[in-house]
């Protein structure tokens, strides 16, 4: 796991962050306080995690799903919001549908319905699917052409599952402007599911990285998912979902 950090330098990028994306949405006349950071900690510690919070960073990201559980019950005394953002295999859902308030990465109505079992005795768990927009067949979720469909079976199997929007995770791009048309993309993907689609409020657009934010921004994001630019490099690894 990634070295904890230094609670001054963390303070010092989260304010450099948030300069940046109230910029980005001053550029499109968008208002910055409806745009929410997301701080990825996966392979950060607890301490890392206190030490954001302690800046005033209360939203938190991770991707794999026994790290994440660990970290949330080291961190039960703060009051945080909690969203999963990686691949999540079926046999999964029971760590991650009792603690977070958030699932972003819902691609096959197979973990929909793992998803939804889990969370019976609670509040509805907030979900995004994910687009696999670029197309790459590595990558985790639906083709846009199967997108209408997956919401309809969530919606008509899914009573514990309350649709947010959409998310998606673009190819790989030289510079942040490359990843422009796929956050175009996704946010027409979400409005014609605003016209076409399962009644929903369909009021998330979570796109946009360290990388790419203020890109994801100027396009319509209201969730962005950053992670290097707040805790620094991390080490990676496989991913255990």
């Amino acid at each position: 796991m990634s070295q904890a950090l230094d609670p001054d330098q963390l303070a010092l990028s989260l304010a450099n962050v948030d300069a940046r994306m109230e910029a980005a949405a001053r550029r499109v006349r968008r208002d910055p306080a409806r745009i929410r950071l997301l701080a990825v900690s996966k392979t950060f510690p607890a301490p890392a995690v206190r030490a954001l919070a302690e800046a005033g960073q209360k939203a938190f990201a991770e991707s794999y799903a026994q790290e994440a559980v660990d970290k949330l019950d080291a961190t039960a005394d703060l009051e945080l919001e909690w969203h999963f953002i990686g691949p999540l295999q079926s046999n999964k859902a029971k760590l991650v549908a009792p603690g977070f308030a958030f699932v972003h990465s819902v691609d096959r109505i197979k973990t929909a319905r793992a998803l939804d079992r889990c969370r019976e005795d609670l509040p509805p768990l907030d979900i995004c699917l994910q687009v696999n927009v670029s197309g790459e067949a590595a990558k985790s979720g639906t083709a846009p052409e199967g997108l209408t469909d997956l919401a309809e079976q969530v919606a008509t199997e899914c009573p514990n599952l309350r649709q947010r929007g959409l998310m998606t995770l673009p190819a790989p791009a030289a510079s942040p402007e490359a990843s422009r048309p796929a956050f175009r993309e996704l946010a027409g993907l979400l409005a014609g599911l605003r016209r076409t689609g399962p009644e929903a409020s369909w009021d998330v657009l979570s796109m946009g990285m360290s990388r790419d934010f203020e890109v994801a921004i100027e396009e319509g994001a209201t969730h962005v998912r950053v992670g290097s630019a707040l805790f620094g490099e991390r080490d990676e690894r496989e991913d255990e979902t």
